[in-house]
Order: structure tokens, then sequence, then C-alpha cells
């Protein structure tokens, strides 16, 4: 950097250019924004649909109950 003196006109054009920057980043950020939601909506719905699809399957095939093993007698101790 000079370290010479600026002029109010070169000071007014400095500001100006450093706010047209910033307007362009933020606008940047807000488009990366916008498709980053525009993503998560779109991966949720897949999921959803996924989900809704198996729990259908779950109702029209229903798992078969587990059958459990009976327990055996005891025998008695003969002494």
């Amino acid at each position: 950097m000079n370290d010479e003196p600026k002029t109010p006109a070169e000071l007014r054009e400095i500001r100006l250019s450093r706010k047209a920057a910033q307007n362009a980043e933020g606008i940047k950020a807000m488009a990366d924004i916008a498709a980053a939601d525009i993503a998560i909506r779109k991966r949720t719905a897949d999921l959803r649909a996924l989900r809704l699809a198996r729990e259908a399957a779950d109702r029209e095939n229903p798992p078969e109950p587990k059958v459990k093993a009976k327990a055996k007698p005891k025998k008695k101790k003969t002494t």
C-alpha cells in the first residue's frame, strides 16, 4: 500500500467498489444456501417415499410371529 493521502473521490470509489463486491458475495452465498436447501428437501422427500413404501409392504406381509420354545419340565430328583 502506498501512504499517499487519497482524495475524497478516490475514497468514495473504493467504498463503492467494496460495497459492490460485498453485495455480489452475499448474492452468491444466498444462492448456495438456497441450492443446499433444495437438495435437503429433495433427499428428505426421497427418504420419506422409501419409508412409506417399506411400511406399506410390511403391512401387506406382516412378519410371522416367533414361536416360543416350550420349557421342558424339570425332573424330580429321586434319592
